[in-house]
């Protein structure tokens, strides 16, 4: 349903071109996804006030950028909020349509459609989504494959010689936590401005703490944002620790998208990322929920990965510990087998997990 009084339809089929993230130190974070994640170079930018590379592993592709001056936008996102993402670019096939539907419909203008000199996008036009986080609006040749940002150079990097092993495809969701009382207005916001539906809500509770969530997203599929504000009513959790120590709203992690995760997992921990470690009851109990059917129980229990089912079929998912100073980002490798859903069943291990985790009564994985 569209809330929009003048009844007109926003612009709807958006895919993710890449995903900014605002680093301190360029190099260290830069390496630490290439050594680990199996990310190779794809491209530079330096100007007056930043410095960025582009990084691609499957159809991900993250951009890094530090600040070289106080006049770029890293230079105030940085101390509030550390190491984070900053802007989803999202591709469209019309930058001026859909950055007028997107205004029209409750979107706050940053920057006006503008064309773009060389071989990257034709133009690109800024909005704001949530908190300091921004969506560059990207148009690209007809069929053209997702490339770099304006003004980037191509880079010739070698991929890893592991990235097959990680196998990385795509992004499959940001999960994203918002202040308590905004929940409602930030689906509108994506109802309204970029036309996405909203396709699933539950309500949390894990022993005197709770959270409310809802999932939109594109009508082609390929964007989805889940959505989580706390319950104020409820004791302060670990949406609360988010909000405070990023201080506002933000992306609180990426999903990765893999065909094997027991494979990704295995290679990703051999590279030094460390996840969170499910207890063993879990795979004592899972066998009576579920019979996974791609993995055997004993093989979920070796890579510590967590599993679910819907209609649709199952998914498997496990979650990176947080390494960023502040605790406020991590990352999922998620494998769905059919599966459209997040893994209701196993947001309440997630949260004890972090629970656990913060307060060292189990190790990593």
């Amino acid at each position: 349903m569209n809330d929009r009084a003048s009844g007109s339809k926003p612009i709807s089929h958006y895919t993710i071109d890449y995903v900014e993230l605002y680093v301190e130190n360029l190099e260290t974070a830069a390496r630490g996804w290439r050594d680990a994640y199996g990310f190779a170079v794809a491209g530079e930018s330096t100007g007056a006030d930043h410095s960025s590379v582009a990084l691609r592993h499957g159809d991900i592709t993250l951009v890094l950028t530090t600040p070289l001056s106080d006049r770029h936008p890293a230079s105030a996102y940085l101390p509030a909020h550390g190491d984070g993402v900053a802007d989803i670019a999202l591709r469209t096939r019309d930058v001026s349509a859909a950055f007028a539907s997107a205004v029209s419909g409750g979107a706050r203008a940053l920057r006006a459609p503008e064309r773009t000199p060389g071989d990257g996008p034709r133009a690109t036009a800024l909005i704001g989504g949530f908190g300091d986080v921004v969506h560059t609006l990207v148009e690209r040749e007809p069929g053209a494959p997702d490339g770099l940002p304006a003004g980037f150079t191509p880079v010739a990097g070698e991929r890893p010689a592991f990235a097959g092993e990680v196998g990385l495809l795509e992004i499959d969701h940001f999960a994203v936590c918002l202040p308590a009382g905004d929940l409602a207005t930030s689906v509108r916001f994506y109802r309204n401005a970029l036309g996405f539906h909203e396709i699933f809500e539950e309500r949390i509770t894990v022993g005197t703490q709770a959270m409310e969530s809802k999932v939109v997203q594109s009508p082609n599929g390929a964007v989805t944002f889940t959505l989580i504000e706390p319950d104020t009513k409820a004791e302060p959790g670990q949406i609360d620790d988010f909000l405070k120590n990023h201080d506002g709203a933000g992306v609180q992690h990426i999903a990765f998208s893999s065909d094997d995760a027991v494979r990704s997992v295995r290679t990703l921990r051999e590279r030094g990322v460390r996840f969170l470690n499910t207890p063993d009851t879990y795979y004592d109990l899972l066998d009576g929920r579920i019979s996974p059917r791609t993995h055997s129980i004993d093989r979920l229990r070796e890579a510590r990965l967590l599993a679910d089912e819907d209609h649709g079929g199952q998914l498997f998912q496990i979650f990176t510990a947080s390494t960023h100073p502040k605790r406020t980002l991590f990352f999922e490798v998620i494998e769905r087998q059919g599966a459209s859903t997040f893994g209701s069943a196993n947001i309440k291990a997630l949260y004890e997990a972090v629970e656990l985790e913060k307060t060292g009564r189990h190790g990593r994985r």
